[in-house]
């Protein structure tokens, strides 16, 4: 016969904002053509770049900001 223990554990998901997370960083992505500019710690570095696309492609003025944040999670004592 088999046997199962089910154990119910509460768990928290949270950004990490420990001290070894790595950095949060940015792109930005043309939505019309999908081109996408590096990635950055600094927002402000991806202004340029924007500005820069929508002055070499003067159609081209939406964009998406990409975020990639590191998350975690803990479980309860």
């Amino acid at each position: 016969m088999t046997r199962a223990v089910i154990r119910h554990e509460t768990w928290t998901l949270e950004p990490d904002r420990e001290q070894d997370a790595v950095p949060v960083t940015y792109a930005m992505q043309c939505a019309v053509c999908e081109e996408s500019s590096e990635t950055a710690e600094d927002f402000a570095e991806l202004q340029s770049w924007v500005l820069q696309h929508c002055g070499k492609n003067p159609s081209h003025h939406t964009f998406r900001e990409v975020i990639t944040r590191p998350w975690r999670t803990w479980r309860h004592g």
